[in-house]
């Protein structure tokens, strides 16, 4: 059954655990993906300043629209810059002039709002059955689990510690395991003398303004590959990441606010920006709190968190990306384990369903990449495919209250 987002007050005690969870999002994010940021900005032949400006612009826009999205909706809506797009970047800004490529992120993002307003992007969602659904959201999130694990093999103190802790914790204590794991691995670190910040100094970073130009070149090889990869790559699981949850806010809105924001920041170097995905299931799931309707806050705590890190720009980002990649790893597949056993859960609980929800599963964990768009998207045309073949037909779509009806109660776990 769908819940109230308001069914009942906040109190200071439910902070803790969705602000945990915000924050260790935001930490996930600066220490998985972000370098692929700066590695782009390196291959443009940015200055020290316009990278500044880029890391100002994608936190701030970030911020500022996951805290208002979450505010309005009440539910956990993180945002975060394409970290697919970002990659494509680091070899498209090298035969791109950045004016352009800024022209290009103009182009996108004024497609992504003329997407939200026209609804289109709800109508597809509501297409997906819930098992594949479910399936292409445990697919994306394996690797992530498995590296928690595999990260005994490159620091085994380090990640024996996490996941030694995290087992006893969720024995005796299963609402303070991820904090708990969280403050152990940082004293850790510290102790240990793992964390090196003694080259960074505080700075205040500042927006620079590039005024745009526009060429088709940019626009057939910038512009269009960049809608194309953050659509598949970031707003169509990012979204499923949310329906799996419970969560039914239309994806209308997302797709307009934060296209419009990401118009906003593209002359300041923003690239794209959008719901996230993975480090999204962070916060919406059990773990963030138990109570669905408390979660919201996890996506006000990481708006506040990325705004701090655009204000000190470089300052900040560098410190997160300081920890050992061990500790990013398995800190992230440890907080995704609960979702990842949630929608495994609910993608073979139909029976009607369950070969194609593991074919889906399967699909997108292979993580194929075919025509420069990735596993996400190709899992989910195989899991349809699947779908089409074994039930005779596509799937109808489904109204709000047989979504619903097909999702497991969260408010147990």
């Amino acid at each position: 059954m769908p819940f109230s987002p308001s069914s009942s007050p906040i109190r200071w005690k439910d902070l803790s655990h969705p602000v945990v969870a915000g924050l260790i999002s935001v930490i996930v994010n600066y220490g998985g993906t972000f370098i692929l940021v700066f590695q782009a900005a390196k291959v443009a032949g940015l200055s020290p300043e316009l990278t500044a400006s880029w890391v100002w612009s994608v936190s701030i826009g970030v911020g500022l629209t996951g805290i208002l999205l979450s505010w309005h909706t009440r539910e956990p809506i993180i945002t975060a810059w394409s970290t697919p797009a970002a990659a494509f970047l680091v070899t498209a800004l090298a035969t791109t002039p950045y004016a352009e490529a800024v022209g290009a992120y103009l182009s996108s993002a004024a497609a992504f709002v003329l997407l939200g307003l026209s609804g289109w992007f709800e109508r597809l969602i509501r297409l997906i059955p819930p098992g594949v659904t479910a399936g292409l959201l445990a697919g994306i999130l394996l690797q992530f689990g498995i590296k928690a694990f595999g990260g005994m093999g490159m620091d085994p103190v380090l990640a024996g510690l996490l996941i030694a802790a995290y087992v006893v914790l969720k024995r005796f204590s299963a609402r303070y395991a991820i904090v708990g794991i969280l403050a152990l691995g940082l004293g850790f670190l510290l102790i240990d003398d793992r964390v090196n910040l003694s080259g960074l100094s505080l700075g205040l970073a500042a927006p620079v303004f590039t005024m745009p130009a526009f060429s088709l070149h940019a626009l057939l090889s910038v512009a269009l590959p960049l809608f194309v990869i953050t659509l598949t790559g970031q707003y169509m699981p990012g979204m499923l990441v949310l329906r799996n949850d419970g969560f039914k806010t239309s994806a209308n809105p997302i797709v307009a606010v934060t296209g419009l924001g990401s118009l906003l920041m593209a002359p300041f170097g923003s690239h794209a920006f959008n719901i996230a995905a993975i480090t999204a299931a962070i916060a919406t799931g059990p773990e963030a709190h138990e109570d669905p309707s408390k979660r919201w806050i996890a996506g006000i705590a990481a708006g506040v968190g990325y705004i701090l890190v655009g204000v000190f720009g470089l300052t900040l980002a560098a410190a997160f990306m300081a920890f050992p990649p061990t500790f990013i790893t398995t800190l992230a597949g440890l907080a995704l384990l609960g979702t990842i056993g949630t929608s495994l859960a609910t993608a073979l609980a139909d029976v009607r369903t369950r070969e194609a929800s593991l074919i889906t599963f399967l699909a997108a964990a292979a993580n194929i990449t075919l025509l420069g768009i990735g596993g996400a998207f190709w899992g989910l045309v195989i899991g349809l495919i699947a779908y089409a073949v074994l039930n005779g037909s596509l799937p109808h779509m489904a109204s709000p209250a047989a979504i619903a009806a097909a999702q497991p109660n969260k408010r147990g776990n």
